[in-house]
């Protein structure tokens, strides 16, 4: 699949601001500065479809972009922000059960890790609630330029037996940087789309 149209159509925070459930939707879902942002515009081949930032916790909103008029792509916020308050935390953990519990048209949520760490016990909790509800199965591995190709094998092992992946779940390296990954994420998606 090539994307070569991507448009944002709106930020929403509550089920009554999403867009009609009139196209498939495939969510990223990750803690807080983990890459979707980055990892949207390198599949979208456009560095401004997300908004990138340095300092963690930025999107707070469910950002929903249109991609080749066909299908969407949804910007979840990130979880596991230490610098918000609490009430906030809860406002985010409602607003994404509300939008991953009630989307009729959500065909798969893809998750990312950073392969630098040991998924944390909110990235574990993630990917159990994802797979309790049929919407896990592909992990991203971002920032993949930052291991080398040795450490890499281990890294991708450890996410694996840390989520508890299935045999059938895919793990993709992904380096925004270096445009590494995004062909064999791409195909995922295509196939998931079909």
């Amino acid at each position: 699949m090539k994307i070569t149209r991507v448009e944002f159509l709106c930020s929403a925070v509550k089920k009554g601001q999403y867009p009609a459930e009139d196209l498939p939707e495939i969510a990223f879902a990750g803690r807080s500065n983990v890459g979707k942002s980055s990892l949207i515009n390198l599949l979208t081949n456009n560095r401004n479809a997300a908004k990138v930032s340095s300092s963690p916790g930025k999107t707070r909103t469910i950002n929903f972009f249109l991609i080749n008029g066909s299908f969407r792509i949804v910007d979840l916020p990130g979880y596991g922000y230490a610098k918000v308050s609490k009430s906030v935390s809860q406002d985010w953990g409602r607003m994404m059960e509300e939008y991953l519990s009630a989307r009729p048209n959500l065909k798969k949520v893809i998750q990312l890790v950073d392969i630098r760490h040991e998924p944390t016990a909110q990235d574990v909790q993630m990917y159990d609630y994802l797979r309790y509800n049929g919407l896990s199965g592909i992990v991203v591995a971002t920032k993949a330029d930052k291991v080398s190709r040795n450490e890499q094998g281990k890294a991708l092992s450890l996410i694996a037996k840390t989520l508890n992946t299935g045999e059938s779940d895919v793990i993709i390296p992904v380096s925004a940087l270096k445009k590494t990954g995004q062909d064999r994420l791409l195909g995922c998606m295509e196939s998931l789309l079909q």
